[in-house]
């Protein structure tokens, strides 16, 4: 069975010098696995490779790790985007079986992130795009962002929305008052990550992006950052009578966004999500390096689906949307 894992980032020199130098250090300092991690953020070659092979991984799309070009000014995140683009597509040319782009865009810099983005799907063969959440406290339902939207469903390619820390209010109001380590965790990825990406989506979807753009796609990891659970919520409380959108909430769950699984190897999570949108809305990923390619593997293994739907899972859905060959 083949295998394509989605959410699996990379660094670059230039990255790890400027927007990612704070976790960077961070690393250093405490060591252990956490230096290891962005050890494998560093490598995209053989040492991976053979983690991949080891895995029972046949290909990673490949994204660069968060917090990507969305906290920095538009010049900075112009010339990081680019830089790190660059890098990645010469991993793919070296390795094109084994990796796939999403584009890094400085969204802060619409026309020339949408510019960016048809650079390297058209010139490239990036399959897609990613960002990292909103761009210091602004939310892609602001229209001022929407020139990278209409590109991507000109483009017919999917933007993958991976989580960020809230903005810095919001972490004071909602999750401070708790020792350091602890507000860390909840704010990130013990809480608000998740809940933060939620957010994101659902003000795209009220905010009227897929009404714009109808054929647009994103996809959200973690088994769907906790939205599947409140699906039926939605369908009662954000009817259209009220949103005045085209569609249900739900719909647009269920139409516009895809879903992985993103280290979240949870059977009961993954149950309601199949049962809230199907099967072939659901795809395959590892969350490499920061989750294992070996527990996400066997997880695939065990999820209770057939043998058919599996094959979705692990790679057709991706082959589709993606348009990766299979």
């Amino acid at each position: 069975m083949r295998t394509i894992t989605l959410e699996e980032h990379f660094t670059t020199p230039a990255f790890r010098a400027g927007a990612g130098r704070k976790r960077q250090e961070h690393a250093e300092k405490v060591g252990g696995r956490l230096a290891k991690v962005f050890e494998q953020l560093a490598d995209v070659g053989e040492k991976r490779i053979a983690e991949m092979d080891a895995a029972g991984i046949d290909m990673q799309v490949l994204s660069l790790t968060s917090p990507g070009c969305e906290q920095l000014e538009a010049a900075e995140a112009i010339a990081l985007a680019r830089e790190a683009n660059d890098f990645l597509k010469e991993a793919v040319k070296k390795y094109p079986k084994r990796f796939a782009g999403l584009a890094a865009m400085p969204t802060a810099a619409p026309d020339q992130a949408a510019a960016e983005l048809e650079r390297m799907v058209r010139d490239h063969g990036f399959v897609g795009a990613v960002i990292h959440g909103h761009n210091r406290g602004r939310y892609f339902d602001n229209k001022f962002f929407w020139p990278v939207l209409e590109r991507a469903e000109a483009l017919g390619v999917p933007i993958y929305l991976h989580p960020t820390l809230p903005p810095q209010a919001v972490i004071d109001v909602s999750f401070g008052g708790f020792a350091p380590a602890v507000t860390d965790a909840f704010a990130g990825s013990g809480w608000g990550w998740h809940i933060e990406t939620a957010v994101h989506i659902l003000r795209m979807i009220l905010g009227g992006v897929f009404d714009a753009y109808p054929k647009l796609q994103f996809v959200i990891g973690h088994l769907g950052e906790a939205l599947p659970f409140m699906i039926q919520r939605f369908e009662e409380r954000l009817a259209p009578s009220l949103t005045k959108l085209q569609r249900p909430v739900g719909a647009y769950l269920r139409e516009n966004v895809n879903y992985t699984i993103a280290g979240f190897n949870f059977p009961a999570a993954f149950l309601d999500l199949l049962l809230e949108v199907g099967v072939d809305r659901i795809m395959f990923s590892a969350d490499y390096p920061y989750n294992g390619m070996e527990p996400a593997r066997a997880f695939l293994e065990q999820i209770p689906v057939s043998a058919a739907d599996r094959e979705r899972i692990a790679h057709g859905n991706a082959e589709k949307l993606f348009k990766l060959a299979p």
